[in-house]
């Protein structure tokens, strides 16, 4: 390929700085420009460009203009990310400097090909201008990049506003990095292609004609303009379906949205046009018809040269989506102008536009008028201002008549600086160069000073000559030659002479291989040769080999072979095979090709199949067999194991024959042969059997004279090698008995080549002579064993334990019957608790005798005992466990029996546990009676007797109870009672009888605890009382449906009778449901009802003794509505209402009223007040104009009222003077305030009010209650006083006041008074006052305090008393042990 045309001066004639132009040509021939700035280093990768006359690159003249053709060309672009590139658009020559645009990458999946495919030149239209359109190159995008956009500014972009910042801003610098290369070649992220064009026979083709627009109804159209002229597009929408106006936008070339863009350039226009006449096409028109039109207009003014380019427009509504591309081509204009007036060219406009003053060199030079004759001697005011210092260019425009000064000096900064001159160099490096692979490349500088010594760097390294680079000197040329460039020599090349440094860049173009002649499908069978070719266009090209999309493996143990000759490629495979199936492709730079293989198997001839064979152990095996084909190698396998090569086994394979021989056959050898030929589903099987006759090898014991010693109680198990083939059937006989291998303790087992005898636990049975018969159909063979037991002493029998004590016991035992052969040593005795299974030794010396004492042990935990005998063999077996015992101990007798009921012909007593149990528990209770008649009990007081000998008490069991020793104690209970009261019954009425209680548990039963009197058989009348509930002294109040279930006590003997009335009046059984027992009484309604409500008189009665308690029972429900709400009043803002209490107050008191008012008009009611108390009240903050009524409800203790009442007239809230008629001339009077109501308003006349006087004086709300109390034990006194201002509360004891005495505790709270006395004494009981003073007077309550602390007639409590007082047992009898003490020491 030829080097780049290097350009040194443009067409003008003026030197060109720091450019490149490369002209490839394809077709008719194309120009890219790729320039380089001086402050910047830009990368530009280059793809290659394969053009139709066979992909060199020649140079093109340019025309009568100095511009080139512009050709009919296919361009596939697909933009680099982040890359800077410098365009330049207008010739050198006109003093332009280039205009730098920014490629911004977009985060998109995948990059696609932009598409730009030159159509032929449309026939001329008008589109919105007066000028013509020729046709012009018109662009369509077919597909647009997702992956990166480039941002064209400047004038590779659309028209930006001169007067934006934005437009005009510089883009950011690359790093300016030398040294680094970038391969022009290769990368996929960054590459300028030129994709193959179109054939010229596609574009004869009629091209399809796109579906109807959905939303535009008329499309702008390319148009063509000349330079500064002005254009219009114009996009309609039909608007019929449409509920609002659609959305348009403007875009050029991809992306660039022109909304932003708007300026003295460009401006965009929106109509709408309600009747419009819609005509399109070449068609005869429609009737006219009234239609909704959007017009969208885009207006271009003075166009300029890079406004050339493609367009679109998109228009959208909700879901749909319309959109149309057009071109614009900007020509320069037919007539140029010769010659520029710099003075009339920034002269200041008068019309005072933006861009008044502004110098469009590139329009300028191409419209060049004729020059007017002036005889004014030309001056040139450029070189003049060049010349010049700035403080001197005001100066200069005002003596040539330049007015517009700030254009002048804008366009004096963009004249390109001039650069100095290099003193080193003469002429420097190209900007870049451009070698394909393979070639070579000459890079030359020109030095004004040959003596400068030169040095060459590649990439910062510097060069050193060599067969590749080459150095040359020319005169004063300096010449560096490249052989055989690679991609590696594609980098940054710089040259130093001296302290001056220039450089350039080498771009190295790699052409693609491409395939002249693809591989073919090849379809054969395993073992053949398989040879694929390929043809390229490149020899020495690389390739790669793929099978299934896997690059074949080309190693030297590969099966694969690959080979070149020249431009074709080969990949062989010598013996094919199966897996060698697939796809196989050649990849290549510039394409691929691809072919199937099939390979098959040859068909499978069995010749001669494999033979079953018998065989002697010892003798050679050798199986044969013949296939077709013979070349197929196989695999032997026996029993599905894969057969190996060895020694005594040898594998051949000659030809068709296949054979496996074996020297010396072994047991091993036996079995299922298969040959398996390779590839083939077939298989060839034949069977060995080998036999042996069997053997016993009784050597391998190593016992003398074949007999084994065993110890009994050990187990044996004796393993014993046999042989034979098959495998014999072996039968162990001890005499004639077989022994079978299902036996548990005995068994023969026979497992492979050896025969077992188990035995699992041996005995003194177990010795003798074993046999052993081993047959197969070899043969037969016998032999014997002899076995000898030395057995240990027999389990002793199992010991008796004749004596228990409280931890020990005593044990005998007999010694065993059998001692093993070898005289008893002695015994281990052995105990465990029965629940535990582990066994405790208790001796570790061996015990002579047959008896033992074991000591150490618990009360109350069952044990066993065994015993072991020992003799010089060992241990023997244990004796079986003796009979479980527990050392146990008898409870102590029972405490505290009394007497708890008697009647006519029953005694029910009461007691408590013993005060010790033990460890045996307690199992129950025995209770005898004696009918008096025999020698009485003792009276000797025990330990915790009663000392009244006047009441029955309790009383310990005497040191000698004469009674509990003679037979006249009748057991009253035939089972034992774990109860601890017990009646007895059948009793002879008016007899005295004595009871006595026993403990009973597994020891035994303990000593009686005896009642101290006799007991005379006679029923005691208890005069009846009703122990009415803290909480039914009280009014007991229930809701309506409600249950109510209340227990009322009593106490009474016999039996009481039990009556309830209701208001004097019985009770019916229908409505309450009441049932009586012995102790209680239960009154029950389901569902209370209002008629429930009332007071239940309840009476009990024994005999002549009755006692009687009231019940109050409330049933409530909710109120009834209030009886009448009447408007008293209305004034201002507010009125005055007045209610009367409902008739039905729900049985409760009313708690409250709830007032709501409501509007006329709307009728909805708002709660003004709640939890009202009074029934009248006020109502304020009314809105004047509006009409009230008004309703209350009337609430209780359940709730609101279900209806309300309302009042019957309204309330109308007028302003004040303003009076209805009916309510004119009329006053309102009540207390406590008194309301006149006048034609001019409303006057309040105040009330005296009088506070209410909370002043009361005290008064007792619950009195003092008459108390017992026990001496020793605190007691307390009672009551609650209501007085206003808070009373004084003193205490007094019989008249006394009680002043600062330690034993009382005085309390106050709430009203609630309480005095306590500290463990008081029998001395402590008297009469008990509590007196309330305050300024209104005084009151005082009394009560009577008696404490029971002394034994005898004189005073205290009996035990009987208090077990019906309901005193607990241990209280009960620590006040006995306390009062005897007291009484000892009196």
């Amino acid at each position: 390929m030829p080097e780049p045309t290097k350009k040194d001066e443009t067409p003008n004639g003026q030197p060109e700085a720091d450019t490149l132009t490369i002209l490839w040509e394809q077709g008719a021939g194309m120009q890219l420009a790729f320039c380089r700035h001086w402050c910047l280093t830009l990368e530009i990768q280059l793809l290659e460009a394969l053009t139709w006359s066979g992909g060199e690159l020649e140079s093109v003249a340019p025309d009568s203009n100095g511009a080139l053709p512009l050709p009919e060309i296919s361009l596939e672009v697909s933009p680099p990310p982040a890359w800077r590139f410098v365009c330049y658009t207008e010739a050198v020559a006109e003093g332009k400097e280039p205009v730098e645009t920014d490629g911004k990458k977009q985060e998109t999946p995948e990059p696609e090909p932009l598409q730009a495919v030159v159509a032929k030149e449309p026939s001329p239209t008008k589109n919105g201008s007066n000028q013509p359109q020729p046709g012009g190159v018109g662009v369509k995008e077919q597909a647009e990049s997702t992956h990166s956009t480039i941002k064209e500014e400047g004038p590779c972009s659309p028209p930006p506003p001169d007067d934006e910042p934005a437009a005009t801003s510089p883009s950011p610098t690359p790093p300016a990095d030398d040294s680094v290369p970038v391969p022009a070649m290769g990368r996929k992220d960054s590459v300028w292609s030129l994709g193959e064009g179109q054939p010229p026979e596609d574009l004869e083709k009629p091209i399809d004609t796109p579906p109807l627009s959905t939303l535009l109804i008329e499309k702008p159209q390319s148009g063509t303009i000349h330079l500064g002229g002005d254009i219009t597009f114009v996009a309609k929408v039909e608007a019929k379906d449409l509920l609002r106006k659609p959305t348009i936008k403007w875009f050029k070339g991809k992306w660039m949205d022109l909304a932003s863009k708007t300026g003295k350039h460009l401006q965009l226009k929106e109509t709408f046009d309600r009747f419009t006449k819609v005509h399109q096409g070449n068609y005869p028109p429609p009737p006219p018809t009234a239609t909704n039109i959007h017009t969208f207009e885009m207006h271009i003014i003075k166009a300029k040269e890079n406004y050339s380019g493609n367009y679109r427009c998109e228009v959208n509504y909700k879901d749909k989506f319309d959109s149309c591309s057009f071109d614009l081509e900007v020509k320069e204009s037919e007539q140029a102008s010769q010659s520029i007036d710099i003075r009339s060219a920034f002269k200041r406009s008068s019309e005072g536009q933006d861009d008044a003053g502004e110098l469009d060199f590139s329009g300028l030079l191409k419209r060049r008028e004729p020059k007017q004759q002036d005889d004014t001697p030309e001056v040139d005011v450029w070189e003049i201002l060049k010349n010049a210092r700035p403080d001197e260019y005001e100066t200069i425009a005002f003596k040539y008549g330049i007015t517009d000064l700030r254009g002048l000096l804008r366009r004096m900064k963009k004249i390109p600086k001039e650069v100095k001159k290099s003193e080193a160099f003469a002429k420097k490096l190209e900007p870049a160069y451009q070698a394909d692979k393979g070639g070579k490349i000459r890079l030359v500088v020109d030095l004004a000073d040959p003596t400068v010594d030169l040095k060459w760097y590649k990439n910062g390294q510097e060069i050193r000559p060599s067969p590749k680079y080459i150095f040359e000197h020319k005169g004063t040329q300096r010449i560096m030659v490249i052989n055989n460039c690679t991609m590696n020599d594609d980098a940054a090349y710089s040259v130093a002479a001296g302290d001056e440094k220039c450089s350039t860049e080498l771009f190295v173009k790699e052409l693609p291989v491409k395939i002249v002649k693809g591989i073919e499908p090849v379809k054969t069978t395993v073992n053949e040769r398989i040879e694929l070719e390929c043809e390229v266009s490149e020899e020495g090209a690389q390739v790669k080999w793929m099978k299934n999309g896997v690059e074949v493996p080309t190693g030297v143990r590969s099966r694969y072979r690959v080979k070149c000759e020249g431009t074709k490629h080969f990949l062989v495979i010598d013996d094919a095979s199966r897996d060698d199936t697939g796809t196989y492709s050649i990849m290549a730079t510039g394409g691929t090709s691809e072919a199937h293989i099939q390979v098959d198997l040859k068909p499978l001839k069995i010749y001669q199949d494999l033979q079953d064979m018998t065989v002697m152990l010892g003798q050679p095996i050798k199986l044969h067999c013949e296939i077709y084909p013979g070349n197929v190698p196989g695999r032997w396998y026996r029993n599905g194991q894969l057969i190996q090569p060895s020694d005594r086994l040898n594998i051949i394979h000659r030809n068709k024959v296949h054979r496996l021989e074996i020297e010396a056959c072994s047991l091993h050898d036996s079995g299922d042969y298969t040959f398996v030929p390779e590839g083939y589903s077939q298989s060839l099987s034949a069977k060995i059997h080998i036999i042996d006759p069997p053997r016993v090898h009784l050597e391998s014991l190593n016992f003398p004279d074949n007999t084994v010693t065993i110890v009994a109680g050990n187990k044996l198990r004796l393993e014993i090698p046999i042989s034979g083939e098959p495998a014999p059937r072996v039968v162990w006989m001890k005499g004639e008995r077989v022994i079978l291998e299902s036996g548990n303790r005995v068994r023969a087992e026979t497992h492979g080549d050896q025969t077992s005898l188990t035995i699992e636990v041996t005995e003194r049975e177990d010795s003798g002579n074993y046999k052993i018969v081993l047959q197969n159909e070899a043969g037969e063979a016998t032999a014997s064993v002899k076995i000898k037991v030395v057995d240990i002493p027999d389990a002793p029998d199992a010991p008796l334990v004749p004596v228990v004590g409280g931890d020990w016991c005593s044990m005998t035992w007999e010694p065993p019957k059998y001692d093993g052969g070898s005289p008893i040593l002695g015994y281990f005795v052995e105990r465990k608790k029965k629940q535990s299974s582990r066994w405790m030794r208790l001796n570790f010396d061996l015990i002579k005798e047959t008896s033992f004492e074991p000591k150490k042990m618990i009360e109350g935990v069952p044990y066993e005992v065994r015993i072991f005998a020992v003799n010089a063999i060992g241990v023997s077996k244990p004796s079986e466990p003796s009979k479980a015992f527990t050392p146990l101990a008898v409870t102590s007798e029972p405490t505290m029996l009394v007497v708890d009921d008697v009647t006519d012909t029953t005694v029910t007593v009461k007691w408590r546990p013993p005060e010790t149990i033990g460890a045996a528990g307690l199992d129950g209770y025995l209770v005898e009676y004696c009918i008096e008649g025999g020698e009485r009990p003792s009276n000797k007081k025990g330990p915790n007797g009663l000392c009244d000998t006047g009441h029955v008490g309790v009383d310990a069991n005497p040191p000698e109870d004469p009674v509990s020793h003679s037979d006249n104690w009748i057991v009253s209970n035939t089972e034992l009672t774990e109860k601890t009261k017990y009646t007895i019954t059948g009793l002879p009425p008016g007899a005295k009888i004595l009871v006595r209680v026993k403990a009973i548990n597994a020891a035994g039963a303990s000593p009686p605890r005896t009642l101290q009197h006799s007991i005379l058989v006679k029923e005691v009348i208890e005069p009846p009382k009703i122990r009415v509930p803290r909480h039914l002294k009280q009014t007991y109040t229930r809701r309506v449906g409600e249950a109510v279930n209340l227990v009322v006590p009593f106490m009474g003997k016999p039996r009481p009778k039990v009556t309830w009335l209701k208001e004097g009046k019985p009770i019916e059984p229908s409505h309450v449901s009441i049932r009586n027992t012995d102790c209680d009484s239960i009154i029950f309604i389901r569902k209370a009802e209002r008629s429930h409500s009332g007071k239940y008189d309840m009476k009990v009665q024994v005999e002549n003794h009755e006692d009687t308690a009231v019940i109050d029972i409330q049933i409530v429900d909710l109120p009834g509505p209030p009886q009448c709400v009447t408007i008293e009043d209305v004034w201002g803002e507010n009125v005055a209402l007045v209610w009367t209490p409902p008739k039905d107050n729900g049985n409760a008191p009313i708690t409250g009223y709830t007032i709501q008012k409501a509007d006329k008009k709307t009728m909805e009611w708002y709660t003004c007040f709640e939890h009202y108390h009074r029934t009248c009240i006020a109502i304020t903050e009314l809105v004047v104009g509006n009409e009230y009524f008004f309703r209350v409800f009337s609430e209780n203790m359940c709730g609101l009222s279900e209806e309300a009442t309302q009042s019957k007239k309204s309330a109308l809230i007028v302003k004040e003077g303003n009076f209805p008629h009916d309510t004119a001339q009329r006053q309102y009077h009540a207390q406590p305030h008194s309301f006149t109501l006048t034609p001019t308003g409303m006057q309040l006349k105040k009330a005296d009010y009088n506070d209410h006087d909370f002043k009361e004086a005290p008064k007792f709300t619950q009195p003092l209650i008459n108390t017992f109390a026990i001496a020793g034990y605190n007691a307390t006194l009672n009551c609650s006083v209501r007085a206003n201002p808070r009373p004084k509360v003193i205490w007094m004891k019989n008249k006394i006041v009680i002043i600062d005495d330690p034993r009382y505790r005085m309390f106050s709270n709430q009203g609630v008074c309480t005095l306590e006395i500290r463990k008081p004494s029998p001395y402590d009981g008297g009469l008990y006052t509590c007196k309330a003073i305050n300024d209104l007077g005084e009151a005082q309550v009394d009560c009577k305090l008696e404490v029971k602390g002394q034994c005898g007639p004189g005073g205290g409590f009996t035990f009987y008393e208090l077990m019906q007082r309901g005193v607990p047992l241990h209280l009960i009898d620590k006040y006995m042990n306390e009062t005897k003490i007291v009484e000892q020491e009196k």
